[in-house]
């Protein structure tokens, strides 16, 4: 793997410099910290509006309905959206989750919510998520010089691993304080701040292209080509493969070691701190290789989860989920500046998009399969098949990989003797 280091604050300085670079920052920093919350509120509020009986599949659907929509926004607006430009997509998204979350909170301090209203809310709340996030890192791809992007997806990356450690405790004490609705509230207050950052970076309309020769898909632009379409499919089943462990975790926790379900959340932020320092210190390297780094990263996050199917040590699995945190920190950050090196400037929201339809539902349903797994293997055994089955990906990666740069490569001209 070739790689060149820099001192971290010097990478990241000279990202800060850039002055919409920073007002983006700082408005997606914000509105993680309000979707930290949310990891909370959500389901506290479904608790707090459903009955006893109903409890559990309230819960369900509004956890869904909080993420799942995105991948259908993705496809099903992508004839309306793929022409806007970066700045007004995540603008727009910005004001439908505040308008989504902040109805749902209102309706509730007002004691008109409904289960089915708050799904529906969240819902609606979630459907421009996929296109948000593509044109936040189309903005970092046209604000940011290519050779800053990593620094810069690093930062945005670790705001959110931030969020996800300190937003669940703060939003314990606050619906404790005040109760789920207003958090709920908060975060929809933070998507206002990221649209009000979003005012204060002019807006850039993507090269024109001659209507056509541009596809009309995400899809089809991936299957012109192929390194990007194989770098999703890479991603969507590292994803699947990872949602098993977020059945699994909680199980193994409470049934194989005994302890109290409140002691996940000692696990989750043992792995969020050590994403935290793995993603930050990867964003200082200036030069990688990628897709050795991305295979390497892999088959480093399958390992990690290896100790769980032979051990019941509670320093053993934890050592091993915070390990699994550095090696997985640096994977979100450079999976995008690698489509955002490979995808044109026009193309590149509708790519990310179409990108985030498939990873926003690759998760959940491996999830689903979580459950009959635990059921067949039992919790240690799942996590165990679920790092044995993601080293395997990595490896499978690495062949195909070797074998198509052995394709490229030139083969030499042979000499012919002269008479």
């Amino acid at each position: 793997m070739r790689m060149t280091s820099r001192l971290v604050p010097a990478a990241y300085r000279d990202v800060l410099q850039v002055p919409g670079f920073r007002r983006l920052l700082s408005g997606e920093a914000v509105s993680y910290l309000g979707d930290g919350l949310s990891v909370v509120a959500i389901s506290l509020l479904a608790i707090r509006i459903a009955a006893p009986e109903h409890a559990a599949l309230v819960v369900g659907a509004a956890v869904a309905a909080y993420t799942l929509p995105a991948a259908l926004g993705a496809l099903a607006l992508a004839p309306w959206l793929r022409r806007v430009d970066a700045r007004s997509l995540v603008t727009a998204n910005a004001l439908l989750r505040a308008g989504g979350l902040g109805t749902a909170a209102a309706l509730h301090l007002l004691g008109l919510l409904s289960p089915a209203g708050y799904v529906a809310l969240l819902a609606v709340s979630s459907l421009l998520v996929a296109w948000g996030s593509a044109g936040t890192y189309t903005l970092v791809s046209r604000l940011v010089p290519a050779e800053h992007r990593l620094p810069a997806n690093t930062l945005l990356g670790t705001s959110q691993t931030t969020a996800i450690i300190v937003g669940p405790p703060l939003a314990g004490l606050l619906v404790a304080a005040t109760g789920p609705g207003v958090a709920l509230a908060v975060d929809a207050l933070t998507y206002l701040v990221l649209a009000a950052q979003l005012r204060r970076i002019p807006a850039a309309a993507a090269p024109a292209e001659p209507e056509a020769t541009r596809p009309t898909s995400g899809f089809r632009l991936l299957a012109r080509r192929p390194e990007l379409l194989g770098l999703l499919a890479l991603t969507a089943v590292f994803f699947f493969l990872y949602g098993p462990v977020e059945v699994a975790l909680p199980l193994f926790i409470v049934d194989t070691l005994g302890r109290s379900a409140g002691f996940l959340g000692v696990y989750w932020a043992v792995f969020g701190v050590g994403a935290l320092l793995g993603g930050l210190l990867a964003g200082g390297l200036r030069r990688v290789t990628p897709w050795p780094f991305t295979i390497v990263v892999i088959a480093g996050w399958g390992a990690a989860l290896l100790p769980f199917g032979f051990t019941t040590s509670t320093w053993i699995t934890l050592v091993g989920l915070a390990v699994g945190g550095v090696i997985y920190g640096p994977f979100p950050a450079f999976n995008i500046t690698l489509f955002q090196s490979a995808a044109g400037p026009a193309d590149l929201p509708a790519v990310l998009a179409a990108r985030g339809s498939i990873t926003v539902a690759a998760a959940p349903i491996g999830a689903a399969f979580g459950g009959p797994l635990v059921a067949w293997l039992g919790p240690g055994g799942t996590l165990l098949a679920s790092g044995a089955a993601t080293v395997a990906l990595a490896v499978v990666a690495a062949t195909l990989r070797l074998a198509s740069t052995a394709r490229r490569r030139p083969v030499p001209a042979v000499a012919t003797p002269t008479a």
